[in-house]
This record gives structure tokens, sequence and C-alpha cells, in this order.
């Protein structure tokens, strides 16, 4: 049986996997027609980092299932608010034009990049079994 922190993982990674098929179906059948091709350049990026830090959350709760102790949690939560925040924003300034949100951006960028340096820590911190 999985961990519970590891099952809370992996069922905010299935929540945005599943949003972020949706969102890129939409993009693909809907957006296509009523985009720019520049905002739906934006558009699809937020589909594309939303998916890849999806797939970073399931492998948060494979490490947190795996280690004693490793203390991958807040790889995870740095994923999900990078989402939030990254994937969000640019879904925001493309579909409303609504450019200051781009601000925040960034900041996601900024939460993706230390989940992922917190990832590989861990990782690395952790002793051989």
């Amino acid at each position: 049986m999985l961990k519970t922190e590891a099952r809370r993982f992996l069922l905010i990674g299935c929540v945005f996997a599943f949003t972020g098929v949706a969102a890129g179906a939409f993009g693909a059948h809907i957006l296509k027609r009523t985009l720019d091709p520049g905002m739906l350049a934006v558009y699809d990026t937020a589909t594309r980092y939303q998916m890849y830090h999806a797939f970073g959350l399931f492998v948060v709760a494979w490490a947190i299932d795996r280690s004693p102790n490793g203390r991958f949690a807040a790889a995870g939560w740095l994923f999900a608010a990078g989402i939030l925040l990254f994937s969000g924003s640019l879904y925001a300034v493309s579909l409303t034009d609504i450019t200051w949100l781009g601000a925040l951006t960034p900041l996601g960028g900024v939460a993706f990049l230390a989940g992922w340096g917190i990832l590989g820590w861990r990782s690395w911190k952790l002793r051989p079994s």
C-alpha cells in the first residue's frame, strides 16, 4: 500500500495530467480556430509544462513511497505551485489578454526549478540500501 503522502502526490499528478490532456485537446481542436498563432503557442507552452510537471509529481510520489525519510514532499508542492503559477498564468494571458498576469509566469518557473533541485538533492542524499 502506498504511503499517504505518496498517494496525495499521485492524485495531484493525476488531476494535473487529466486537466493537461483536456486543455491540450481544447487548444488543438477549439482554440486553434480562435487564437492567433502567438497566443496559441503561449497556450501550448502552458499545456506542455503542465504535463511535464504532472509526471514530475508521479516521480515525487514514487520517491516518497520508496524512501523511508527522503523528504520529497517539498518538491511535489513546488511542482504543484509551479503548475498553478506558470501554466495558470499562461492560460490566463492567452485566453483573456490580461498581460500583467504574465508577471506570475517566472515565479512558476522558479518553483519548477526549485522542485527539480530539491528532488535531485534529496535523491543524492539518500543512503543506498
